[in-house]
Order: C-alpha cells, then structure tokens, then sequence
C-alpha cells in the first residue's frame, strides 16, 4: 500500500490542468491529425495561454502524457490494494478487468478517446514516442508492486520480467483494439485482449498463481 502524502491543492490544480490539455490535444489529434494540430490550438481547446503551455509540457505530442498516465496509475492503483501473497496470476487479471471496464459512459468515453488517441500514435513517430515512454515509465513503477505482491518469493528477474509482460499486455491489447471497431465491453474489448494477452504472455490461469513461488531463478 502506497504511503505517500495525499498531494496539495496547488499540486491538484496543476494535476487538473495538465489533464485539461491533454484532453484537448488528443481530441484535436484524434479529428485532425498530430501534423495539422498547433500547440496554440491545443491551448486554445483547453482554455489556457500558450505560455501555461509550454511551462508543463515540451511539445505538442507531449501534452498527452498524463491521459496516457491515467490508465497506467489506475490499474497500478489496483494491484497496490491487493493484499501480499494473493496468487500473482488472478491478481493482474482481476486489476486488468476493472482498469480497463466501461461501468458507465465517462469511462466508455475515456476509453473511446484513448481509441482515438493511439489511431494518431501510428501517424506521428514523436506521438508514439511518447506512448512508448510512458509505458516504460509505467513498467518501472509497476516492478515494487510486483515484488511486493510475491512477497519475497520471488527473484529481481522473475519481477521484472513478470512487469515487463504485464505492461506489454495492455499495451498490445490497447493498439490492437484500437485498430478495429470492437466495442469497451465484450469481444474484443481492451479487458478481454488484456486478459488474453496475459494468459499469453504469463501462461495459463491455473499457472499464473505459482508465478513468485519458485524461488529465485524460477526454478523450484
């Protein structure tokens, strides 16, 4: 469980503005396009001054970070609540399905921007520059929550590894289910590409739990 200090207002206002941004340059990316999109109309779509602008973010691909953001701590989030020693397996599985679920028309909609989103991310190298660093940002926190949930079972390896994976589950699911029309819920929805891509990539459910318990090495 996390035991960082809950942040400060101006943190949250800072926090609340950055996500503005960011929502308004992957609209403007998703219905125009990264090349046609100015940082003056991003900034313009989000209500801020230019200068506000460009004292959060760098360029115009990078303004879309924290929305990338979100989903990654929300589903981290998860698994940080889950207690240490559950089986590794059901664990990410289960944070995966309720990160990436559309219980209600604002998370239908986050999803449908993020579609939107990474159909852009193949057009623009720099866009997908930053997707593929925020994933590897999201990999590196992911890995003391992993250990943590193997609860000293298993080794530095088998936790980056099993972190690596999981992260490049969603990933992968995210990119192919953007590039259809599959719906936010049932077949080929981002929750069941994760879940299979996990099931793919970690193995089997039924061997999924005995991931962190064959010592380091994982060998028994």
């Amino acid at each position: 469980m996390s035991t960082e200090p809950p942040p400060s207002l101006t943190e949250r206002r800072k926090a609340a503005t950055q996500l503005d941004i960011a929502h308004a340059a992957a609209e403007l990316f998703a219905t125009q396009g990264p090349h046609a999109t100015t940082a003056e109309e991003i900034a313009r779509r989000a209500g801020v001054a230019l200068r506000t602008f460009y004292r959060y973010f760098r360029s115009k691909q990078d303004a879309v970070s924290p929305l990338l953001t979100v989903g990654a701590d929300r589903w981290r989030a998860l698994l940080e609540a889950t207690e240490p020693g559950t089986a590794l397996g059901p664990a990410l599985r289960t944070a995966v399905e309720q990160a990436l679920a559309a219980p209600d028309a604002e998370a239908a909609d986050a999803l449908l921007r993020t579609r939107g989103l990474l159909r852009a991310v193949a057009d623009d190298p720099a866009l997908r520059a930053v997707w593929y660093r925020v994933n590897q940002e999201s990999e590196e926190r992911l890995v003391p929550v992993i250990a943590r949930l193997s609860d000293g079972r298993g080794g530095p390896l088998e936790v980056r590894l099993v972190a690596a994976a999981a992260t490049d589950a969603i990933r992968i699911a995210l990119e192919t289910w953007a590039g259809t029309d599959a719906g936010v819920e049932g077949p080929g929805s981002p929750a069941e590409l994760a879940v299979h891509c996990l099931r793919r990539l970690i193995g089997a459910t039924d061997a999924w739990g005995s991931v962190g318990e064959e010592g380091e090495g994982g060998r028994r």
